[in-house]
């Protein structure tokens, strides 16, 4: 199969602080190691090879990754999905998993993913709450509703909620599409931006909600742990002190190494 991969790696991380002052994101370091080097590693891993960044701020210091680099010249104004579709013409040509540039995960959650058939899919993490209840006082106040029938169709995603029934897992920032999931989503999104330029402020569950409200099929590729999101500081010393136990028997739950 000749899958590509494409990684969002525009955004520079307001909420890291200073941690990301002369680096983007994607280049703090967790485990010894940037956070683009542990995806492109579980990329790889996986069988991917041809992988695309799409960069924005600081973009020349992804140059040393030898990947090529798509900007997106207006990564300070617009939000996730202005980002994908700087990489649209990729997306038409290929199957493609597209992954967040904040995020850690190990190959076997990028070969679970391509193996799936679905036009337009994403994983999403079933023990999620356990993850959350160590990086949050208020779980709830994070999370974000996911849904997903008996087949494993997406009903609901990334909306508010203080019930814990409508929250079946987490979308972890790791998803593909096909190039004819792409062709439709890209029919949709540029007939939302004749009606009001969504797509400048559309994240990217908004998008997958989107999809799913105009009767367009996103599937849910069920993973357990093994996987962290790095939106603060305090998640990179949450982690770092984590890892230092996680062996054997005591494996930290979302060690994705």
């Amino acid at each position: 199969m000749n899958v590509k991969a494409v990684v969002l790696a525009a955004g520079r991380g307001s909420r890291l602080k200073s941690m990301t002052d002369l680096r983007p994101k994607c280049l703090v370091e967790v485990a010894g190691k940037p956070l683009l080097s542990w995806q492109m590693d579980a990329l790889k891993g996986a069988g991917i090879d041809d992988i695309t960044l799409v960069g924005g701020y600081l973009a020349p210091m992804l140059e040393p990754f030898g990947c090529p680099v798509v900007i997106n010249e207006r990564w300070c104004e617009t939000n996730m999905v202005s980002s994908l579709l700087c990489a649209g013409s990729l997306l038409e040509s290929s199957s493609t998993v597209v992954s967040y540039s904040d995020i850690l995960y190990p190959a076997d959650h990028v070969r679970a993913l391509m193996a799936d058939d679905a036009d337009i899919a994403l994983t999403f993490d079933q023990d999620w709450l356990s993850l959350w209840q160590r990086r949050f006082d208020d779980p709830l106040g994070d999370a974000e509703t996911f849904a997903v029938n008996d087949d494993g169709e997406v009903l609901e995603i990334g909306l508010k909620t203080d019930d814990i029934s409508r929250i079946e897992g987490q979308f972890m920032g790791l998803l593909k599409f096909s190039p004819q999931g792409w062709r439709k989503t890209a029919e949709l999104l540029k007939t939302l931006d004749q009606k009001e330029n969504k797509s400048d402020r559309m994240d990217m569950t908004g998008l997958m909600m989107t999809l799913i409200q105009n009767s367009i099929r996103v599937k849910g590729v069920r993973v357990h742990g093994r996987w962290c999101e790095c939106d603060s500081q305090n998640d990179i010393v949450l982690y770092e002190s984590l890892l230092k136990t996680s062996t054997g028997k005591d494996r930290w739950s979302h060690d994705w190494r």
